[in-house]
């Protein structure tokens, strides 16, 4: 039997799979536009959120501001990109209400540094809101007593 090409040039993965919707081994054609990004989630089945930033500049301030873009896209077993996978995703008949593209090729890994470095800053922020939150119970604690004094001197 030969082998199912995609007409474009994309590595073939090395796992099979039995998925209807997968371009290398099934009857899903793609076609359109070809974008990468970070899959931000994977927690669905057979499906993974993929984010990218953009800027786009705004023209009160005559500066860029970042924003992201999100999109829903089919994850075949052969891929089987994971949470912080650099992916490229290629257009494709729409799969349900929100897919409309697929994973073709994972790019690379998110490195250990970027990890850990997301976790020490996620972990900052917690501690911080802590900190806030605990410096405002001190001051409305002290706003009390101050009121009592007050009251107690009347």
């Amino acid at each position: 039997m030969k082998k199912k090409g995609t007409g474009h040039n994309i590595k073939q993965p090395e796992k099979k799979c039995s998925d209807k919707n997968c371009p290398f081994h099934g009857t899903l054609s793609i076609r359109g536009r070809f974008l990468s990004g970070k899959v931000t989630s994977d927690k669905m089945s057979k499906s993974a959120i993929v984010s990218w930033d953009r800027k786009v500049f705004v023209p009160k301030f005559e500066r860029y501001e970042k924003r992201k873009s999100k999109v829903n896209a089919h994850n075949p077993d052969c891929i089987d990109a994971k949470k912080g996978d650099l992916v490229l995703i290629s257009e494709c008949r729409p799969l349900s209400k929100t897919k409309h593209f697929v994973v073709v090729e994972i790019l690379g890994k998110e490195s250990a540094k970027d990890i850990i470095k997301a976790e020490a800053v996620a972990e900052d922020e917690g501690k911080e809101k802590a900190q806030s939150a605990s410096f405002q119970a001190s001051e409305t604690d002290a706003s009390v007593k101050k009121h009592k004094v007050l009251a107690k001197g009347d």
